[in-house]
C-alpha cells in the first residue's frame, strides 16, 4: 500500500514539474512590424451626428510585406477598413474607422488588427463623447 501511495504521488510530481516546462515561441527576425504614430485616437468632444471617420496611420518596420487579413471591430457601431494590398517595408499604410456619431455620450470602442506581422493581433481604441441631439433639446425647451 506505502508503495502505491508513493508511485502516485512520484506521478503527480513528475507530471506537475512537465506542465511547468515554458515553451517559447519562435520570432521571425524577417517578420513584418506595425509601427502606429497612435494605438488610441481621441474624438474628444463632438457633436451630434459630426463626421465620425478617423484614421490611424501606421508604417511597416519589418523586413518583409504586411498583410492585413481582416479587421474586426468591438460593435456595429464601428466600422474600420483595412488598406487593400499589402504594405511592403518602410512603406505607410492607413486604416480608416467609422464611428457613428448619433449615439449621444461617451464612448471606448475597440478596433483589432489581424496580420502576418510579428504581433500578429493588434489593439487599437477609439475614444469621446457625442453631444446632445439639437432636435431633442428644442423639444425639452419648447415644453
Amino acid at each position: 500500500m506505502k508503495k502505491l501511495f508513493t508511485l502516485l504521488f512520484i506521478g503527480f510530481i513528475a507530471t506537475g514539474i512537465t506542465a511547468q516546462e515554458k515553451t517559447t515561441a519562435t520570432i521571425d527576425p524577417n517578420a513584418p512590424v506595425f509601427e502606429f504614430e497612435s494605438e488610441v485616437i481621441d474624438y474628444g468632444k463632438i457633436e451630434y451626428k459630426a463626421n465620425g471617420l478617423r484614421t490611424f496611420k501606421f508604417k511597416n518596420t519589418g523586413k518583409s510585406a504586411l498583410i492585413i487579413s481582416r479587421i474586426q471591430s468591438s460593435c456595429g457601431c464601428t466600422t474600420p477598413k483595412k488598406p487593400d494590398g499589402p504594405i511592403m517595408p518602410g512603406e505607410t499604410g492607413e486604416i480608416d474607422v467609422k464611428y457613428a456619431t448619433n449615439r449621444v455620450g461617451g464612448f471606448s470602442k475597440t478596433i483589432t488588427v489581424f496580420s502576418n506581422a510579428s504581433e500578429k493581433m493588434k489593439r487599437l481604441r477609439i475614444k469621446g463623447i457625442v453631444g446632445k441631439n439639437p432636435a431633442l433639446a428644442k423639444k425639452k425647451a419648447s415644453k
